[in-house]
């Protein structure tokens, strides 16, 4: 089991844009066996799930430890995780989140509250935030070695890396004094 992944996938979900069966088929595209499952039922759990789970993200980037486990701990009550060894493979057993009776929906929560619980557990509480580019909304998972990251993606990194050195060339246009065409240069003066 790939904790990491399933906490990355966690923050995925957040980001994506789950408004109907098509989307939610969309958002599976690598996982094509669940595909056949879905339901418009799926679709409505995992929207409510995400707004529920979003909060823990925004405690995380402010962090306030307390709030991202006590929203952990609320949504791992509402939501069991029921781990099973599958057999599928005998030659590499292996855990799953969920039994085979489980939903779609049940499954991907599943898979998001027991890779982010294990992430905050290993990793630490903050590694979780939202986008610092405006006015990108989107949520991260930060797995980097000193906890650096700021962006969802490098698209908004170099969005907001653009912005920022735009803003400094302005700043320094505005207060560099600008001397009359007809004033002599620093060289000019010297030589005076």
């Amino acid at each position: 089991m790939d904790f990491i992944r399933y906490a990355e996938s966690a923050a995925s979900l957040l980001n994506a844009d789950l408004a109907d069966l098509d989307d939610l088929n969309a958002f599976l595209e690598s996982r094509a066996w669940l595909q056949r499952q879905t339901t418009e039922k799926d679709v409505a759990h995992l929207r409510h799930f995400a707004a529920d789970l979003r909060p823990v993200f925004v405690a995380s980037g402010d962090d306030d430890v307390q709030v991202v486990v006590d929203g952990l701990n609320e949504l791992l009550d509402r939501h069991p995780v029921t781990p099973m060894i599958s057999t599928h493979d005998l030659g590499n057993l292996h855990l799953h989140v969920a039994n085979r009776a489980a939903s779609v929906s049940e499954l991907l929560v599943s898979e998001a509250l027991l890779g982010l619980a294990t992430l905050v557990c290993d990793l630490g509480p903050s590694r979780l935030g939202v986008c610092a580019a405006s006015p990108c909304t989107n949520v991260y998972v930060d797995t980097s070695p000193n906890q650096s990251r700021r962006y969802c993606s490098d698209r908004c990194s170099s969005r907001a890396n653009v912005a920022a050195y735009r803003a400094r060339k302005r700043i320094a246009a505005v207060s560099t004094p600008v001397e009359p065409a007809d004033a002599p240069t620093a060289r000019e003066s010297r030589a005076l």
